[in-house]
């Protein structure tokens, strides 16, 4: 990945974005001149091509609008030591609220990766990772869009429920992260400001997200480094399961067990056993 700092990192993002305006402008005048033929022959597939290229040109610009929004969060840190920002924050952003998080699931459904814009979003994901249920595993399983509000949200889900209740989060929203051949997870925002995260805006953040940021031909899967592939927790994970005898899988289970019932985020649980701080028996 191109990096150098704040000033590397903007710079990558600034040039991500205009690459993505000159493929939106190119888009356009294909849609454009699709659009003309389609006036000559309406029965033609001029049209259906030309809303192809309408639906491109609006993706790339979305993606350009979300590496602008980033570099300018770059540009402005003015102290060495400030933290950077986080791309998923400007893909909170983009939503309509301050909390987002991004998850990559297997074949099986498990979550591979997950990347968030602030802790809250992040507990959340480490709930659905320990628990097995919620909104961002039924988005992709499902490949819809998941929805609930208040007390529907522990109806929904009996165990994840009253315990993302527990972190004040109100509303959950999880959408599918689509490709033509499958899913490749789902983005789930938490709390957004009212009328904001419209179906529109999602399928907007969505689909730039899926088939620029982390598919396209300039892609960066790792989001500036934001994401967390949970090296730590599998390798806790594996040395559990010689330690138990037991397949990586049941550890796994194991770990994130122990995790939930002590209260501690599974990713520090993790860190404890590999630094081995802690033993499970």
């Amino acid at each position: 990945m191109e990096t150098g700092g704040p000033s590397g990192d903007a710079a990558v993002a600034w040039q991500r974005a205009a690459t993505a305006r000159e493929r939106a402008a190119r888009a356009e005048v294909l849609a454009a001149q699709q659009e003309a033929l389609a006036q000559q022959d309406p029965s033609s597939v001029h049209a259906k091509i030309a809303a192809n290229h309408r639906r491109s040109a609006n993706c790339h610009r979305s993606s350009a609008e979300l590496q602008e929004a980033y570099a300018r969060r770059l540009t402005a840190l003015r102290q060495p030591h400030e933290p950077l920002p986080l791309f998923m924050g400007v893909v909170a952003d983009a939503c309509g609220t301050n909390s987002a998080a991004l998850t990559l699931i297997g074949s099986d459904h498990s979550q591979l990766a997950v990347a968030a814009s602030d802790e809250g979003a992040r507990a959340a994901q480490d709930l659905e990772f320990v628990l097995g249920e919620g909104p961002s595993t039924d988005a992709a399983a499902r490949r819809s869009r998941v929805s609930a509000v208040g007390t529907a949200i522990e109806r929904r889900w009996p165990c994840y429920g009253p315990a993302v209740a527990a972190l004040g989060v109100g509303e959950v929203i999880a959408v599918p992260l689509e490709t033509a051949d499958g899913c490749l997870g789902s983005l789930a925002v938490f709390d957004p400001r009212p009328g904001t995260a419209t179906a529109a805006v999602f399928a907007d953040v969505t689909e730039a997200l899926v088939r620029t940021v982390l598919l396209g031909p300039d892609a960066d899967p790792e989001l500036y480094g934001d994401t967390d592939h949970r090296d730590t927790v599998h390798q806790a994970a594996g040395m559990l399961s010689v330690q138990e005898h037991c397949a990586v899988g049941d550890a796994l289970s194991m770990l994130k067990a122990r995790a939930y019932a002590e209260g501690v985020p599974v990713d520090e649980m993790a860190r404890r056993i590999v630094h081995r701080e802690y033993r499970l028996a």
